[in-house]
């Protein structure tokens, strides 16, 4: 073993560690090559937030829809955007408990549905779209504003952070730049910064490290003080990160794919995160869901009848919000597909059956852009049942638009219910 591996090994167990002082290790061996990228990451960040100041002062710069900015945000990952896994048992919960695309925020402001322990905490723009930039080890949580635990037994977590490689920069041996911590506290009192880690003891279920010392080595602590490790390698842009716990399982995916699978964790109460270290302009997240609802202890056939074919059997119709797509957009989400394939079994077990395949926005747009875009959206899931087969000589999509709510437009939990997809018996 040559002294390059033997002093990697050394590192990657120092960072498994996560004390203190394997943090400040963490952060002299990262700095030499930090110095070399910083500057350039810095003025990059900078000049793009200056200029979104500068149109705002000037008057010329109109709002940007959701629709708008995450077509700017696909542009902004390009050829790096990282391969998303076919298969993926992610699904978002069902009641969206908070929600933050960063899009009504203004340039360099706090973000308004924010709290902060510590540190510092601006609205920023990066590759053209709006995102938040936590530094001087910043720890920040939820702005929830009821008391106390607000995370139920089954909820899910999801959000996007933007990660840059250093593989370009001579002696630094792919050491990352996005050190963040994503942390499950069990504690009644959100004033207070739980910790993390090792040093979290008793105060935190989960503690999730992205990218410890290296961009392909992650750690995680589960109930105080176990731990676990594992590897995947990030690519340059924005990386999704979702988490799923149902009453005690709790999975991590990084990018679609299933990176944790632990059987028993501690029930969370509450969540923040955590960025160590006070280097400017490298750690961005958006895109922040915390939804009730979770991914099913196991994946199983049950005897009994599915959920499918028990609302068909006594309603006629089986109705569904875990058929995700791109906002303002008809592109599904990958972790749709799983839905999506319980349907085209459903249906090919009965292939006589016939269905008209609805789907349903919210109010927020003009019925001018909900109406195409929900018969565009029911099209896609017509297309996907398609490709598994499912005969669609049996079905009909129709866009319903905004027309028929099932809950109250002016509640997000109630925006969230009615965009939905239903499959109609006929």
């Amino acid at each position: 073993m040559n002294m390059k591996k033997l002093f990697l090994m050394i590192v990657a167990i120092v960072a498994f560690a996560a004390t203190a002082d394997a943090q400040g290790f963490l952060k002299k061996l990262k700095d030499k090559a930090i110095e070399r990228v910083q500057d350039k990451i810095e003025n990059k960040v900078e000049r793009e937030t200056d200029e979104a100041m500068d149109e705002v002062l000037d008057g010329k710069k109109k709002e940007r829809s959701a629709r708008s900015q995450r077509e700017a945000a696909d542009d902004a990952v390009g050829e790096d955007s990282p391969s998303i896994a076919t298969s993926s048992d992610f699904k978002r919960g069902s009641v969206i408990l908070f929600q933050d695309d960063v899009t009504a925020e203004k340039v360099g402001e706090f973000p308004s549905k924010w709290d902060m322990f510590q540190g510092t905490v601006e609205t920023k723009t990066l590759g053209g779209v709006k995102a938040i930039n936590l530094t001087d080890n910043a720890q920040v949580q939820p702005l929830i504003k009821e008391k106390g635990a607000y995370l139920p037994e089954e909820f899910t977590i999801e959000y996007d952070f933007y990660y840059w490689p250093t593989d370009n920069v001579p002696g630094n041996d792919g050491i990352g730049l996005n050190d963040m911590k994503m942390i499950l506290a069990v504690t009644k009192d959100r004033s207070e910064y739980p910790g993390e880690g090792a040093d979290g003891g008793d105060y935190t279920a989960f503690v999730l490290n992205h990218a410890v010392c290296t961009f392909s080595e992650h750690s995680y602590y589960f109930n105080g003080n176990k731990n676990g490790s594992f590897v995947y390698s990030f690519k340059k842009g924005w990386n999704h990160v979702a988490l799923s716990f149902n009453k005690r399982a709790l999975k991590v995916y990084f990018n679609d794919k299933r990176v944790v699978n632990l059987p028993r964790v501690n029930q969370p109460t509450w969540m923040c995160f955590q960025v160590p270290y006070d280097y400017k302009n490298l750690t961005f997240i958006r895109n922040v869901v915390i939804a009730k609802g979770a991914v099913e202890l196991y994946d199983r056939n049950e005897q009994s009848m599915t959920a499918i074919e028990k609302a068909i059997a006594e309603t006629g119709k089986f109705v569904t919000n875990n058929i995700l797509f791109e906002t303002g957009k008809a592109t599904l989400k990958s972790e749709s597909m799983a839905e999506i394939q319980k349907v085209a079994d459903y249906m090919k077990k009965n292939p006589r059956a016939r269905f008209e395949v609805q789907g349903h926005t919210d109010n927020q747009g003009s019925d001018k852009v909900n109406d195409p875009l929900s018969q565009q959206r029911a099209e896609a899931v017509v297309k996907a049942l398609a490709s598994l087969g499912v005969d669609d000589f049996n079905l009909k999509a129709v866009g319903k638009g905004s027309h028929e709510p099932v809950a109250d437009n002016k509640t997000e939990a109630g925006r969230a219910k009615n965009r939905r997809v239903e499959f109609i018996k006929k």
